[in-house]
């Protein structure tokens, strides 16, 4: 296992939603506070090679969580600062970090690079086996591209870097700009907002057939903190609680949950996503022992809690 009480670790989004618990979960495995650095988007644009330079300047691990992201909404309004955002920023840190000697590097991809007909559960062996659904394709190109990327490194120079493919995420603190995030703060805002609005109605994308899994904030944080100390090998490795659910099914539950006894109106007219999303997880239970921890109910309830204590 490697120790982390004296590695100095670069932590690029560690500010986010998922960077706090990643932060926090490094410190619970022994990482040295002082030898932490979080860097800001306003004052480190990954964008530009020299900083990333700066920021892999004497880094012994970097963990990338940094990504221009949201849900189905932002795919469709913004694909092309999706891609090149997101590969411009991997891309030259993977580079800088390469040349700066730095002893590993962990990259969070996505589950939106995965085909779109991929057979269910995911398995990582079928990454390559067909093109991502079209709305994600942009998003999950880029990030795919940087497992290339990690692979040719490794085979070329011997550099260690690992990639993790985390389904999607929830949790307190979570983004619920309606304009950017994903579904289940994206469904507490509407719900929440309709209570107190008096509206007897919520309307919801698509059709509510296709199904999702989710995983905890703080399961995916530890499970990135325990593969950044145990796993080093160059197959991308999934991160996911191996349970879908049907997104007519979510609704009803945070409906059910938030107590709002309006009528749900599917928009039909408007787009499913990826029909089925739902990963097998055995490759990091075998690998570096991981499994999720919080069910879906309860981990629904904590966020449902958090976001009420602070509406946005």
């Amino acid at each position: 296992m490697l120790d982390l009480s004296d590695k100095r670790i670069l932590v690029t989004g560690g500010s986010g939603f998922l960077g706090k618990q990643v932060v926090e979960q490094l410190l619970q495995a022994g990482a040295n506070a002082d030898k932490l650095t979080i860097p800001r988007s306003r004052n480190c644009d990954l964008r530009i090679i020299d900083n990333c330079q700066k920021a892999v300047a004497q880094q012994d691990i970097i963990i990338h969580l940094a990504a221009h992201v949201g849900g189905i909404g932002l795919n469709r309004e913004k694909p092309a600062e999706l891609f090149y955002d997101n590969l411009m920023m991997g891309a030259q840190l993977i580079h800088a970090a390469y040349q700066a000697g730095v002893e590993k590097f962990v990259c969070i991809g996505t589950i939106c690079a995965y085909p779109k007909f991929t057979p269910v559960p995911f398995q990582e062996d079928d990454l390559w086996n067909g093109y991502p659904e079209e709305t994600n394709a942009p998003y999950g190109i880029a990030k795919k591209a940087l497992l290339v990327q990690l692979q040719s490194y490794r085979d070329q120079y011997g550099f260690n870097g690992i990639y993790l493919l985390p389904v999607n995420l929830y949790g307190p603190e979570d983004n619920f700009n309606p304009r950017s995030s994903h579904v289940i703060p994206a469904l507490i805002r509407k719900v929440y907002e309709a209570q107190q609005q008096g509206i007897n109605e919520l309307r919801v994308w698509g059709d509510g057939s296709p199904t999702r899994e989710f995983l905890y904030s703080t399961d995916a944080a530890r499970g990135i903190v325990m593969a950044t100390q145990l796993y080093n090998d160059p197959e991308p490795v999934n991160l996911g609680t191996n349970y879908e659910i049907s997104i007519r099914n979510l609704v009803e539950l945070i409906s059910e949950l938030m107590e709002f006894k309006g009528q749900i109106i599917w928009e039909t007219d408007k787009p499913n996503g990826q029909p089925r999303r739902c990963l097998d997880t055995h490759r990091a239970q075998e690998t570096f022992g991981f499994k999720a921890e919080m069910n879906l109910k309860q981990g629904l309830k904590n966020t449902i809690d958090w976001y009420r204590k602070n509406p946005s």
